[in-house]
Protein backbone atom coordinates (compact mmCIF):
# COMPACT_ATOMS: atom_id res chain seq x y z
CA UNK A 1 0.00 0.00 0.00
CA UNK A 2 2.85 2.36 0.86
CA UNK A 3 4.54 1.74 -2.51
CA UNK A 4 1.23 2.31 -4.30
CA UNK A 5 0.73 5.61 -2.47
CA UNK A 6 4.25 6.71 -3.41
CA UNK A 7 3.63 5.78 -7.04
CA UNK A 8 0.38 7.78 -7.12
CA UNK A 9 2.14 10.79 -5.58
CA UNK A 10 4.93 10.59 -8.18
CA UNK A 11 2.39 10.32 -11.02
CA UNK A 12 0.46 13.32 -9.71
CA UNK A 13 3.66 15.37 -9.45
CA UNK A 14 4.66 14.36 -12.99
CA UNK A 15 1.27 15.50 -14.30
CA UNK A 16 1.60 18.80 -12.46
CA UNK A 17 5.08 19.36 -13.92
CA UNK A 18 3.80 18.59 -17.44
CA UNK A 19 0.89 20.99 -16.93
CA UNK A 20 3.31 23.75 -15.90
CA UNK A 21 5.39 23.06 -19.01
CA UNK A 22 2.34 23.35 -21.26
CA UNK A 23 1.59 19.64 -21.73
CA UNK A 24 -1.93 19.75 -20.38
CA UNK A 25 -4.09 16.76 -21.22
CA UNK A 26 -7.59 17.73 -22.23
CA UNK A 27 -10.50 15.72 -23.58
CA UNK A 28 -9.58 16.57 -27.18
CA UNK A 29 -6.09 15.16 -26.72
CA UNK A 30 -7.47 12.01 -25.13
CA UNK A 31 -9.68 11.49 -28.17
CA UNK A 32 -6.79 12.14 -30.57
CA UNK A 33 -4.82 9.06 -29.57
CA UNK A 34 -3.82 7.26 -32.74
CA UNK A 35 -3.75 3.77 -31.26
CA UNK A 36 0.04 3.70 -31.60
CA UNK A 37 0.49 2.49 -28.02
CA UNK A 38 4.08 1.10 -28.26
CA UNK A 39 5.30 4.51 -29.44
CA UNK A 40 2.72 6.75 -27.74
CA UNK A 41 3.98 5.59 -24.37
CA UNK A 42 7.23 7.46 -25.02
CA UNK A 43 5.45 10.82 -25.25
CA UNK A 44 4.20 12.98 -22.35
CA UNK A 45 0.86 11.72 -21.00
CA UNK A 46 1.23 8.78 -23.45
CA UNK A 47 -0.43 10.84 -26.18
CA UNK A 48 0.98 11.55 -29.64
CA UNK A 49 1.64 15.31 -29.44
CA UNK A 50 -0.41 17.41 -31.83
CA UNK A 51 -0.33 21.19 -32.18
CA UNK A 52 3.46 21.05 -32.18
CA UNK A 53 6.37 20.44 -34.58
CA UNK A 54 7.77 17.00 -35.43
CA UNK A 55 11.15 16.81 -37.16
CA UNK A 56 12.09 13.95 -39.51
CA UNK A 57 15.71 13.34 -40.50
CA UNK A 58 16.26 11.90 -43.97
CA UNK A 59 19.78 11.39 -45.31
CA UNK A 60 19.10 9.61 -48.62
CA UNK A 61 16.39 9.59 -51.32
CA UNK A 62 15.15 6.15 -50.26
CA UNK A 63 14.85 7.41 -46.70
CA UNK A 64 12.83 10.38 -47.91
CA UNK A 65 10.46 8.04 -49.73
CA UNK A 66 9.80 5.80 -46.74
CA UNK A 67 9.62 8.80 -44.39
CA UNK A 68 6.91 10.30 -46.59
CA UNK A 69 5.03 6.99 -46.48
CA UNK A 70 5.32 6.81 -42.69
CA UNK A 71 4.02 10.38 -42.37
CA UNK A 72 1.05 9.47 -44.57
CA UNK A 73 0.36 6.59 -42.19
CA UNK A 74 0.40 9.02 -39.26
CA UNK A 75 -1.91 11.43 -41.08
CA UNK A 76 -4.41 8.66 -41.72
CA UNK A 77 -4.60 8.07 -37.95
CA UNK A 78 -4.68 11.77 -37.07
CA UNK A 79 -7.44 12.68 -39.50
CA UNK A 80 -10.40 14.19 -37.71
CA UNK A 81 -13.63 14.94 -39.58
CA UNK A 82 -11.93 14.70 -42.96
CA UNK A 83 -9.08 17.08 -42.12
CA UNK A 84 -7.19 18.99 -44.80
CA UNK A 85 -3.37 19.01 -44.97
CA UNK A 86 -0.81 21.09 -46.88
CA UNK A 87 2.39 19.50 -48.23
CA UNK A 88 5.12 21.99 -49.17
CA UNK A 89 8.39 21.11 -50.91
CA UNK A 90 10.50 20.80 -54.06
CA UNK A 91 9.76 17.27 -55.17
CA UNK A 92 6.94 16.37 -57.54
CA UNK A 93 7.43 12.63 -57.20
CA UNK A 94 4.54 11.80 -54.88
CA UNK A 95 1.94 9.62 -56.59
CA UNK A 96 -1.26 11.11 -55.20
CA UNK A 97 -3.59 8.21 -56.15
CA UNK A 98 -1.38 6.06 -53.91
CA UNK A 99 -2.68 7.99 -50.89
CA UNK A 100 -5.71 5.73 -50.90
CA UNK A 101 -3.34 2.94 -49.77
CA UNK A 102 -3.15 4.87 -46.50
CA UNK A 103 -6.85 5.61 -46.39
CA UNK A 104 -6.36 9.29 -47.30
CA UNK A 105 -8.49 10.85 -50.08
CA UNK A 106 -6.01 12.57 -52.47
CA UNK A 107 -8.05 15.77 -52.53
CA UNK A 108 -7.53 16.18 -48.78
CA UNK A 109 -3.89 17.16 -49.30
CA UNK A 110 -2.92 20.42 -51.00
CA UNK A 111 0.53 20.24 -52.61
CA UNK A 112 2.62 23.40 -52.96
CA UNK A 113 5.86 23.15 -54.96
CA UNK A 114 8.52 25.76 -54.34
CA UNK A 115 12.26 25.97 -55.10
CA UNK A 116 13.96 28.44 -52.77
CA UNK A 117 14.45 27.30 -49.15
CA UNK A 118 13.40 30.72 -47.81
CA UNK A 119 10.15 30.50 -49.80
CA UNK A 120 9.46 27.03 -48.41
CA UNK A 121 10.00 28.23 -44.83
CA UNK A 122 7.82 31.30 -45.40
CA UNK A 123 5.00 29.24 -46.92
CA UNK A 124 5.32 26.73 -44.06
CA UNK A 125 4.92 29.41 -41.42
CA UNK A 126 1.96 30.97 -43.20
CA UNK A 127 0.26 27.58 -43.60
CA UNK A 128 0.82 26.75 -39.93
CA UNK A 129 -1.06 29.92 -39.03
CA UNK A 130 -4.19 28.59 -40.75
CA UNK A 131 -6.30 27.12 -37.94
CA UNK A 132 -8.61 25.35 -40.39
CA UNK A 133 -5.80 22.97 -41.43
CA UNK A 134 -5.20 19.69 -39.61
CA UNK A 135 -1.50 19.69 -40.38
CA UNK A 136 1.36 20.97 -42.54
CA UNK A 137 4.19 18.87 -43.98
CA UNK A 138 7.24 20.76 -45.19
CA UNK A 139 10.32 19.44 -46.99
CA UNK A 140 13.36 21.54 -46.12
CA UNK A 141 17.05 20.88 -46.69
CA UNK A 142 17.91 22.18 -43.23
CA UNK A 143 16.54 24.25 -40.39
CA UNK A 144 18.26 26.04 -37.53
CA UNK A 145 17.09 26.54 -33.97
CA UNK A 146 15.77 30.07 -34.53
CA UNK A 147 13.71 28.98 -37.54
CA UNK A 148 12.31 25.93 -35.73
CA UNK A 149 11.47 28.05 -32.69
CA UNK A 150 9.58 30.49 -34.90
CA UNK A 151 7.50 27.61 -36.30
CA UNK A 152 6.95 26.16 -32.83
CA UNK A 153 5.65 29.50 -31.54
CA UNK A 154 3.31 29.63 -34.54
CA UNK A 155 1.71 26.24 -33.86
CA UNK A 156 1.34 27.02 -30.17
CA UNK A 157 -1.12 29.71 -31.25
CA UNK A 158 -2.85 27.89 -34.11
CA UNK A 159 -2.76 24.33 -32.65
CA UNK A 160 -1.88 23.00 -36.13
CA UNK A 161 0.51 20.02 -36.22
CA UNK A 162 3.67 20.50 -38.26
CA UNK A 163 5.89 17.82 -39.82
CA UNK A 164 9.31 19.06 -40.93
CA UNK A 165 11.04 16.65 -43.32
CA UNK A 166 14.76 17.52 -43.48
CA UNK A 167 15.91 16.07 -46.79
CA UNK A 168 19.60 17.08 -46.71
CA UNK A 169 20.66 17.65 -43.09
CA UNK A 170 24.39 18.35 -43.36
CA UNK A 171 24.70 19.12 -39.67
CA UNK A 172 22.15 17.83 -37.17
CA UNK A 173 21.76 20.85 -34.92
CA UNK A 174 19.43 21.44 -31.99
CA UNK A 175 15.87 22.51 -32.80
CA UNK A 176 12.78 23.52 -30.84
CA UNK A 177 10.78 20.59 -32.23
CA UNK A 178 8.88 18.36 -29.82
CA UNK A 179 10.23 15.16 -31.38
CA UNK A 180 12.96 14.12 -33.80
CA UNK A 181 12.37 11.02 -35.92
CA UNK A 182 14.49 9.00 -38.32
CA UNK A 183 12.80 6.54 -40.67
CA UNK A 184 14.82 4.07 -42.75
CA UNK A 185 13.60 1.33 -45.10
CA UNK A 186 13.73 -2.33 -44.14
CA UNK A 187 13.28 -5.41 -46.32
CA UNK A 188 9.60 -6.10 -46.83
CA UNK A 189 8.11 -9.30 -45.49
CA UNK A 190 5.64 -11.57 -47.20
CA UNK A 191 2.94 -13.27 -45.20
CA UNK A 192 1.34 -16.64 -45.84
CA UNK A 193 3.79 -17.32 -48.69
CA UNK A 194 2.17 -14.72 -50.93
CA UNK A 195 4.42 -14.10 -53.98
CA UNK A 196 5.73 -10.67 -54.95
CA UNK A 197 6.73 -7.63 -52.94
CA UNK A 198 5.66 -7.71 -49.31
CA UNK A 199 4.18 -5.03 -47.09
CA UNK A 200 6.09 -1.84 -46.28
CA UNK A 201 8.54 -2.22 -43.43
CA UNK A 202 10.39 0.65 -41.72
CA UNK A 203 12.92 1.17 -38.96
CA UNK A 204 11.46 3.94 -36.83
CA UNK A 205 13.75 5.76 -34.43
CA UNK A 206 12.63 8.38 -31.95
CA UNK A 207 15.92 10.23 -31.53
CA UNK A 208 14.59 12.95 -29.24
CA UNK A 209 11.33 13.48 -27.38
CA UNK A 210 10.75 16.56 -25.29
CA UNK A 211 9.77 15.41 -21.79
CA UNK A 212 9.64 11.84 -23.07
CA UNK A 213 11.97 8.98 -23.93
CA UNK A 214 13.70 7.71 -27.06
CA UNK A 215 12.72 4.47 -28.79
CA UNK A 216 13.56 2.17 -31.69
CA UNK A 217 10.98 0.07 -33.53
CA UNK A 218 10.44 -1.88 -36.71
CA UNK A 219 7.06 -0.81 -38.07
CA UNK A 220 5.07 -2.49 -40.83
CA UNK A 221 2.07 -1.05 -42.66
CA UNK A 222 -0.62 -3.33 -44.03
CA UNK A 223 -4.39 -3.20 -44.34
CA UNK A 224 -4.22 0.50 -43.38
CA UNK A 225 -2.85 -0.38 -39.95
CA UNK A 226 0.50 -0.15 -38.15
CA UNK A 227 2.11 -3.32 -36.86
CA UNK A 228 5.07 -2.95 -34.55
CA UNK A 229 8.05 -5.09 -33.71
CA UNK A 230 9.63 -3.60 -30.60
CA UNK A 231 13.39 -3.87 -30.98
CA UNK A 232 14.48 -2.53 -27.61
CA UNK A 233 13.15 -5.56 -25.76
CA UNK A 234 15.12 -8.77 -25.29
CA UNK A 235 12.24 -10.63 -26.91
CA UNK A 236 10.80 -8.59 -29.79
CA UNK A 237 7.07 -9.00 -30.37
CA UNK A 238 4.68 -8.36 -33.21
CA UNK A 239 1.78 -6.40 -31.85
CA UNK A 240 -1.78 -6.72 -33.02
CA UNK A 241 -3.02 -4.08 -35.42
CA UNK A 242 -2.83 -0.66 -33.85
CA UNK A 243 -4.99 2.22 -34.90
CA UNK A 244 -8.61 2.06 -35.86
Amino acid sequence: MEKLAQKLIIQRLQRQILDLEGFKTNSKQQNSKIGFAPIEQHFPNQVFPTGTIHEFISTAPENTACTSAFIFGLLSKLQQQNGIYVWIGKQKQLFTPGLTFFGIPPHHIIFINLVKPKDILWATEEALKCKSLSGVISEVEGINFAQSQRLQLTVEKSKVTGFILRTQPENITATACAARWKITPQASENTENIPGVGFANWQVELLKVRNGSTANFTVAWRNQQFYVNEQNNSAPFLSQAIGS
